[in-house]
């Protein structure tokens, strides 16, 4: 999610400085707008796309999950419920839960949940019900689960900055992790030496696994090996911008490997290489994005208090629809 500092008035200002465009001078109106940086983002998106609103009139929009019967699950952070948002705008509750973040499918196909003022990844069912499925490591509370994706093995990984954490609720883990979580249950810490570990996501060829750290407004990438480890961390890229511009928050990747991750103004496209090939402007700051429709080819990007939609020339890579990657296969049986 995009930092909130506080709540209440606080929150209602950011909301109005992110729609405005603010950027620490005179306010200014924010448009979409297709920001090229190099010939090759032209090859993602089409010159003449246009961005289009699914539904507006939500508090804070996070955690879209596109579903095949053609629908989009949406957090609302202020208004504490999760929806099912349909493409003619309408919306269906589907549980009150205090401040939802991300969320994914499993490949299960449960809705999975990080559930910040439970403190714990959750599942949620269809009828509004939920599980809970991890709320601790090393028998201390998470600070405030914030984004979920499946791995190439299978598993729930997930981030747990501060930036949600309940005031005054005390942090009991003194650090801002990324975890691994298991079908039995299990907790494994994978990294604490990011600052604030928020948005995630793996490369299509199960090898590298991203993370941005929206304090240090960069992106970090690892090696990931078969048996779920992390080595060689390094700062893959940096979004910088402006006080209130947005910064490093949901991220996705595309079938080639190529990452759009929300930022300064909008979603930054990176390539595989860590090339900032350009950036999606939108009029609301962008806080996550889903791939959904019938090819996976359209971008679902939650903003402030809107959903839009954006058609793409790529197709989107699916963690959870893909099966366990071949480099898994041969340890399979240790998760």
């Amino acid at each position: 999610m995009a930092i909130r500092i506080a709540r209440g008035c606080f929150i209602a200002a950011l909301l109005l400085l992110a729609m405005s465009g603010f950027s620490g001078g005179a306010a200014s109106p924010r448009e979409f707008q297709l920001q090229a940086e190099s010939p090759q983002f032209w090859n993602l998106v089409d010159h003449n796309a246009k961005l289009s609103v699914v539904a507006t009139g939500f508090g804070f929009t996070e955690g879209p999950v596109w579903d095949e019967t053609g629908f989009l699950y949406v957090s609302d952070e202020t208004l504490n419920k999760i929806f099912r948002v349909y493409g003619d705008g309408k919306k269906e509750e589907v549980i009150a839960l205090g401040d939802p973040d991300g969320n994914t499918y499993d490949r299960q196909h449960r809705l999975i949940d990080c559930a910040s003022v439970l403190r714990a990844i959750i599942e949620v069912t269809p009828e509004g019900k939920y599980k809970i499925l991890a709320d601790q490591y090393d028998g201390k509370k998470f600070n405030s689960p914030n984004d979920v994706i499946v791995g190439p093995d299978g598993a729930l990984y997930f981030t747990d900055p501060t930036l949600d954490l309940v005031a005054g609720e005390k942090q009991k883990i003194p650090f801002q992790g990324v975890y691994r979580l298991d079908d039995k249950g299990n907790v494994r810490l994978l990294t604490k030496d990011l600052t604030q570990p928020n948005g995630l996501g793996f490369s299509p060829d199960g090898k590298h696994f991203y993370i941005d750290d929206s304090e240090q407004r960069n992106i970090r990438v690892y090696d990931f090996a078969t048996d779920g480890t992390l080595t060689n961390g390094r700062v893959f890229g940096e979004e910088r911008g402006g006080k209130d511009d947005g910064v490093p928050d949901g991220m996705k990747l595309d079938q080639s490997g190529n990452i759009f991750v929300t930022g300064p103004k909008g979603i930054w496209v990176w390539d595989a290489q860590g090339h900032h090939l350009g950036t999606i402007a939108l009029p609301e700051q962008p806080a996550n994005l889903a791939w959904g429709g019938k090819d996976y080819g359209t971008l679902y990007i939650t903003a402030t208090t809107s959903v839009y939609r954006l058609q793409t020339k790529v197709r989107g890579y699916i963690p959870y629809k893909e099966g366990v990657h071949p480099r898994m296969d041969k340890t399979r049986k240790r998760f």
